[in-house]
């Protein structure tokens, strides 16, 4: 599945990802729990290329016409092929700009390239300007979006470079380019919808009348180049019926382009919450991942590993693009295998469930995901109450147990760790344990139960367009750490933790494996400190959910009754 990689850093020592920390984070505190006791035992059809003929105006083909016309080249002699193209090219380069409800894309006939490509819904990270999907600072070493990439021989001419002759669709919503030097003929045409992330894409490359296959490419990375890390979360993508989605970071292509091809669904390039894929028009499809080592706006020259993608194969490429958000419903208006651009991962089956339950009372009743997390989160903890009582009743036996395993500890005082005589105390303790149906692991309970939700929820936060951006009181972004130099929600976190440990019952007589409890919230704050802001709501929320729960619980008679049966069995044994 997905292959996740550092940017390169110049030789700086390359930092634990989000996900690393996190999974330290719970193998920390799975070893405290467990380990401590032991020592401490107390789609819609693509249109057709224009038909190429030397004159101005153009007539468009039917369909099957490439697939006969390719035919009949076969058969042809090379004596018969079609004469060299007339010459067709500009003057001079000029600027071209396509202007829809969802973009504001400009191109240039110089390669027939696309220089800039808006977003007009989404801001970048500032919220001050709408969000540039092209790597402008890359442009200059790697090249701007749908320039040429060749197979096997390249033709004579830079393509790339080329002044293409362009002509306007009469609605304003289409380009066709064209440039011949007499042997080599190129055509781009680009054709877009209103109110749609939906275009059709066309190129063909023909050198003395023989077709060269062809990609695509955009090079240099792609997305929101604004945030933390954005090489890091960029990739090449496309998605095989038999092996699902995949994903390639810039490290697969460190040593030069990285080619598959096959029936792919669909190909391109994304970062954490938007694509730019193509899905091709017959089934078949070649991707290739490049690294490209280039700057960005923000990083002052330094530079990095970021992906290119080069989509197509053919000497005829009849593609549909798609570059917007990724979004589920958007991605299934366009078409229903774009959904499988939204990888919930592994918790998928808690994790797309609680985002769309989230988007639902987001719209229909609270219009605030920071609300909606908190909402939803007490609703979780509530559900989860009854299988949390049974851990609360263990800890209190155990907390009335203290004293019995105090007993035990002191006839096993200076007993080392390695002696035989150790194996027998842990016994003892055990058998007590045993003896009035205690859990010794009971309270890892809550904490477990809260760990899929938790993997979830970063998963609908690490994945999920609509949590981008999205603000809740003072945090401006829930996707992100807070902007605030001292973060708020984290110390937050860590006072919760703190009072939740005080008030959770002891089962340890030894000050030491005390201490080493209370140590858990200040590793669990240096973890969540660069976590996503709605993820540390989140954890939050439980604390203080679970802290009402605790003092709740402490004051029935469920909790005294619990002490009270280990004390008078303890009384009784004494008889």
């Amino acid at each position: 599945m997905a292959e996740s990689t550092n940017p390169q850093d110049g030789g700086k020592k390359k930092e634990l990802s989000m996900e690393t920390r996190l999974l330290l984070a719970f193998i920390l505190m799975g070893a405290v729990l467990f380990l401590t006791p032991y020592f401490y035992r107390s789609q819609a059809p693509p249109r057709p290329p224009a038909k190429p003929a030397p004159a101005a105006v153009k007539k468009p083909e039917s369909p099957a016409a490439p697939q006969e016309q390719a035919a009949a080249e076969k058969k042809k002699p090379a004596s018969d092929k079609a004469a060299p193209a007339a010459p067709v090219a500009a003057q001079k380069e000029e600027l071209l700009v396509i202007d829809t409800d969802v973009y504001r894309i400009t191109f240039s006939n110089r390669g027939a390239l696309a220089r800039s490509w808006t977003l007009k819904k989404y801001k970048d990270r500032a919220k001050t300007r709408p969000l540039e999907l092209i790597n402008q600072a890359a442009a200059a070493k790697a090249g701007y979006p749908f320039q040429l990439v060749f197979k096997n021989r390249k033709p004579a001419t830079n393509l790339n470079q080329a002044l293409y002759s362009v002509k306007t669709a009469p609605d304003g919503l289409g380009l066709d380019f064209e440039f011949s030097d007499g042997k080599v003929l190129a055509r781009k045409s680009f054709r877009f919808e209103k109110g749609s992330h939906r275009s059709q894409v066309t190129s063909e490359v023909v050198q003395n009348g023989v077709a060269l296959p062809h990609l695509l490419a955009w090079r240099g990375g792609f997305g929101d180049m604004t945030v933390d890390n954005a090489a890091g979360s960029q990739h090449t993508v496309y998605f095989d019926a038999a092996e699902g989605l995949e994903l390639n970071s810039a490290k697969a292509g460190k040593d030069g382009p990285v080619s598959v091809s096959g029936n792919f669904a669909f190909a391109g390039i994304e970062d954490a919450y938007f694509a730019a894929v193509f899905l091709p028009g017959n089934g078949s499809l070649e991707l290739q991942t490049w690294s490209d080592s280039v700057p960005t706006e923000i990083s002052k020259g330094a530079e990095q590993a970021f992906v290119g993608a080069a989509v197509g194969g053919e000497g005829l490429n009849r593609l549909t693009l798609f570059v917007g958000p990724k979004d589920l419903d958007l991605l299934r208006s366009v078409n229903p295998r774009l959904e499988q651009l939204v990888d919930f991962g592994w918790f998928a089956f808690l994790a797309k469930p609680l985002f769309l339950i989230l988007r639902w009372m987001t719209e229909n009743y609270i219009h605030n995901y920071g609300w909606s997390i908190v909402i939803l989160t007490v609703l979780i903890n509530f559900a989860l109450f009854p299988l949390k009582i049974t851990s609360m009743k263990s800890m209190k036996k155990m907390q009335g147990l203290q004293p019995q395993i105090a007993e035990i500890n002191a006839r096993y005082k200076n007993v080392g760790i390695r002696d035989p005589k150790k194996q027998q105390q842990n016994q003892e303790v055990m058998e007590l344990y045993k003896k009035h149906g205690v859990n010794p692991m009971g309270g890892c309970v809550p904490i477990l139960l809260q760990i899929p939700f938790f993997f979830a929820f970063y998963k609908v936060l690490s994945v999920t367009s609509e949590l981008r951006g999205a603000d809740w009181l003072w945090v401006s972004d829930l996707s992100r750490p807070e902007d605030l130099a001292i973060r708020i929600l984290p110390l937050a976190m860590i006072v919760s933790q703190f009072i939740m440990q005080k008030m959770t019952p002891s089962t340890s007589p030894d000050p030491a494996q005390q201490r080493m409890m209370m140590m858990m919230p200040l590793i669990f704050g240096f973890m969540f400190w660069s976590a996503s802001s709605g993820l540390v709501l989140y954890w939050l929320a439980s604390n203080l959910v679970g802290i009402a729960q605790q003092l709740f619980f402490n004051h029935t008679s469920t909790a005294a009754a619990a002490v009270e049966s280990v004390q008078t069995k303890k009384k009784q044994s004494r008889k």
